[in-house]
């Protein structure tokens, strides 16, 4: 039977979700890297003995190997940066996505989601310093927040809206915050080692920006993630509110007023003073030099604030649950480790 229902597709998951090489899956279960690569290929389906020892070497019960999921695809992805991260640490990061497609297909077949609604503005890839992204966060802001001020929780707002939001396990630390518009939702993931409230709310609006702006932009691209990172400073921070408010020199205190205010750092605060113009380059530069010699470039000064977090993905099992299929019903659905599942969907 496991030599029917093998798809070789599904071992290249699995060993992506560990995070390993092919060598290395090869030495788990004593085989060839050239073997591991003939199965992934599908030029060669492994024999039922071999397709256990996979299932232990990469830690999935031996049915995830099976065919008959569906295949999102994840190619098109948004990651901030290609070059400050590895190959096989994206790989890991889009597996932990996959997965994640099939526990929202679950869940889906027992509870209703919201409708996703996001509002589509392109902004071509190769406009530079163009209105596009200002326009785009304008259109946006109007269509999901529709009230002038802080955003009070982007969480529950991509939420709110179909947007699937999830924290990498710890395995992908390294990973920063990224989105990807798969059909049938699109999803955002956050990084679950910078712990930082300020910087995670404008990582969401970002990304935000990527599903909004850029379905058919090549990710990485330098443009289009500054286009992100500009609709993200007006989505959170519009002109027309916040723009007679920023200081035109490094006001600290006034600085840390407006960041408790409107729910942004400091430093994003400076990009926007700059960016409209209320602040010159050699003020900003100056007050990025204050922020990194005090070492406020990795933490800001004041109190901590929790994370904002998602809760759909919790709140969908949890009514799942009520109704007798419990998590470890739904990882069988999913055909995901239980140990996956609650990496990806944390009890409360």
């Amino acid at each position: 039977m496991a030599r029917v229902l093998f798809d070789c597709e599904r071992l290249t998951l699995a060993r992506r979700l560990r995070g390993l090489r092919k060598n290395q899956v090869a030495q788990a279960v004593g085989t060839t890297p050239k073997a591991i690569g003939r199965y992934e290929a599908g030029v060669q389906t492994p024999e039922e003995p071999m397709v256990r020892r996979l299932a232990i070497a990469l830690g999935v019960p031996v049915e995830f190997f099976q065919g008959g999921r569906s295949r999102a695809s994840l190619d098109g992805a948004h990651f901030r940066s290609l070059r400050s991260t590895s190959q096989i640490e994206r790989d890991q990061a889009l597996a932990y996505g996959r997965i994640a497609t099939d526990v929202v297909g679950a869940l889906e077949d027992l509870v209703d989601f919201p409708e996703v609604d996001l509002p589509e503005y392109a902004v071509p890839p190769d406009e530079i310093g163009g209105s596009g992204p200002a326009e785009a966060a304008r259109v946006a802001r109007k269509a999901l927040a529709g009230e002038p001020g802080p955003v009070p929780h982007m969480v529950r707002l991509l939420e709110g809206h179909g947007v699937i939001v999830l924290v990498l396990p710890d395995a992908a630390e390294r990973v920063d915050a990224f989105s990807v518009g798969v059909h049938p939702r699109p999803m955002v993931f956050f990084n679950p080692a910078k712990g930082d409230y300020w910087r995670n709310r404008f990582d969401a609006a970002h990304e935000l920006g990527h599903l909004v702006m850029h379905a058919d932009a090549e990710p990485g691209e330098k443009i289009v993630e500054d286009q992100a990172h500009r609709f993200a400073a007006e989505f959170l921070m519009p002109e027309d509110d916040i723009g007679g408010e920023l200081p035109a020199s490094a006001d600290w205190e006034r600085l840390a007023e407006l960041k408790a205010a409107w729910g942004v750092s400091m430093a994003a605060l400076l990009y926007r003073a700059r960016t409209l113009r209320v602040m010159k380059e050699a003020a900003y530069r100056n007050a990025m030099s204050v922020l990194s010699s005090r070492g406020w470039r990795r933490q800001e000064p004041g109190p901590a604030k929790a994370l904002e977090r998602p809760t759909m993905l919790t709140r969908a099992i949890e009514i799942v649950g009520a109704a007798g299929t419990d998590r470890d019903r739904v990882a069988e659905r999913a055909r995901v480790t239980r140990a996956d599942l609650d990496l990806l969907v944390p009890r409360r």
